[in-house]
């Protein structure tokens, strides 16, 4: 007797996952067929459970979805498939050369800030103007935020922490929390709406879902008040173009570069 394969649910599994990532990416059926070079009628019979997808067909629609690597394993084994993307630890070997870049990095932009971050904002790696403009902020500022990492989003949010003393709150605070909220939905990250749970009954409603004007501005800065020092920052981001593995692809390297000649005195003088 010839054995029939299950076909999936369309409610779970696989069909739900494409459907759902077809539907952030705000594409219908015939758009996500004609850009991944498939047929309209196979994508709704993949969406609908009538057909399983082979492992390259989930690879290609992955691809043109730029679903994270994570997320991609996910889709593999939701369908009956090993994982093909590994995670490794950043002290595994493999990691050497993309850890040893990621450190060129963070030095080479001293006397400014810098950090390495993974998809939930906990810090990685810093460098030593990192460290030394938390100092300015309390030795035990890391403490006072808890949650056991050293947390950017803690340090913004929680009311123990950067945020008494950033100037501009109202037109910054917002832009960050949306940042956050769009980096938890498109790199599914659990981690990520994790903190964003945790601290949003501390928030208000203007953090939560309104952002001031700022469009006159090129970048906007982030000004801290530390006595009689103040600070006025922004903030560049990179990422990994290449990345096969999912630790990689979901590292993040905040560079902080001064907003004005005062800030940027300050820094080289402590550099």
């Amino acid at each position: 007797m010839a054995m029939t394969i299950p076909r999936p649910d369309a409610d779970s599994g696989f069909p739900r996952l494409l459907r759902e990532w077809r539907q952030r990416s705000r594409l219908s059926q015939l758009d996500l067929a004609l850009n991944c070079g498939v047929s309209q009628r196979h994508l709704s019979f993949l969406e609908s459970g009538r057909a399983n997808p082979s492992r390259n067909m989930i690879l290609q629609l992955s691809e043109t979805l730029q679903v994270p690597l994570r997320e991609r394993n996910l889709w593999l084994t939701a369908a009956g498939y090993a994982p093909l993307f590994r995670s490794r630890a950043l002290d595994d070997p493999q990691m050497g050369q993309v850890m040893a870049a990621v450190q060129m990095m963070l030095s080479a932009h001293a006397p400014f800030p810098a950090v390495a971050i993974d998809r939930a904002w906990n810090v990685r790696m810093a460098n030593a103007p990192f460290d030394r403009l938390g100092a300015m902020l309390g030795a035990d500022i890391w403490d006072r935020v808890g949650g056991g990492e050293r947390n950017l989003m803690r340090l913004f949010f929680h009311p123990a922490g950067i945020r008494p003393f950033v100037t501009n709150w109202a037109t910054v605070g917002p832009l960050v929390w949306q940042r956050a909220r769009r980096e938890a939905e498109t790199l599914a990250g659990e981690e990520m709406q994790a903190v964003l749970d945790e601290l949003a009954p501390l928030q208000d409603d203007a953090v939560l879902w309104s952002a001031a004007d700022t469009a006159l501005l090129p970048v906007l800065p982030f000004i801290l008040q530390l006595g009689d020092l103040q600070v006025s920052m922004f903030t560049v981001i990179a990422t990994f173009g290449t990345a096969q593995d999912v630790t990689a692809e979901e590292l993040r390297i905040e560079t902080m570069f001064p907003a004005d000649a005062a800030t940027e005195a300050l820094f080289r003088a402590a550099g």
